[in-house]
Formats: C-alpha cells, structure tokens, sequence
C-alpha cells in the first residue's frame, strides 16, 4: 500500500466517523471520564484528533507484523499515559496529538514493502 493509499483511506474513514458524537477511541457517555477524557469530548478538533489517531493506528496494526506491532502498542500505552498528564490544557492535548501522528506517519514510512 503506497501512503497515498494509506492518507486517503484514513481520511474517508476519518470523515465518516468525524459526525459521531464522541471519540472513537473511548465512550463519552461514560461515566467516569478522566479530565483528558471529557475535554477531548468537549473540543471537536481533539475529537477529530482522536478519531484520526486511533484511525491510523488500527490501520498501522494491521500493516506491521507481530513484533512491530507490539512494540506500537507499548508505545500507545505510554502515549496514553502522557495524554493524561496534559488534564484537560487543549493546548496540551493538541500538541500530544500531533507528537503522536507525526510517530504513527514515521513507522508507517519505515514499513518495508515491495516496490
């Protein structure tokens, strides 16, 4: 899959789910949010930010043999735990969402494929 193909499936999938109500990765009508949690809920472009994240790592999972693909998801548990630090400071959580998807472009482009 060349990254066009992979910029442009994210974005439809992105766009699709940008009218959802609540992030794609946890429940906004969950009871107990943490801070980051609820102010992602509130911000529409943390939602966005969040939906384009979680979108390009299930794509990237898919793409990375096992080994790479866990250590990814050791990554995006410590992410996540930085993520959490940031409370509810948008300009935080806006910056962690950038580090964030500037990683996940970096190990898409490190996959080999053919040609």
């Amino acid at each position: 899959m060349r990254l066009n193909s992979l910029a442009a499936t994210v974005l439809i999938i992105f766009f699709s789910a940008a009218g959802a109500s609540h992030a794609a990765s946890f429940d906004c009508e969950a009871q107990n949010l943490k801070p980051d949690e609820k102010t992602i809920c509130d911000v529409r472009a943390l939602n966005d930010a969040d939906v384009k994240m979680v979108t390009t790592f299930d794509l990237l999972s898919g793409l990375l043999a096992m080994g790479a693909r866990g250590a990814m998801q050791d990554q995006q548990t410590e992410w996540l735990k930085k993520r959490q630090t940031c409370a509810a400071d948008v300009a935080c959580l806006t910056s962690s969402y950038q580090d964030r998807l500037k990683e996940l472009n970096e190990t898409y482009k490190q996959i080999n494929r053919p040609l």
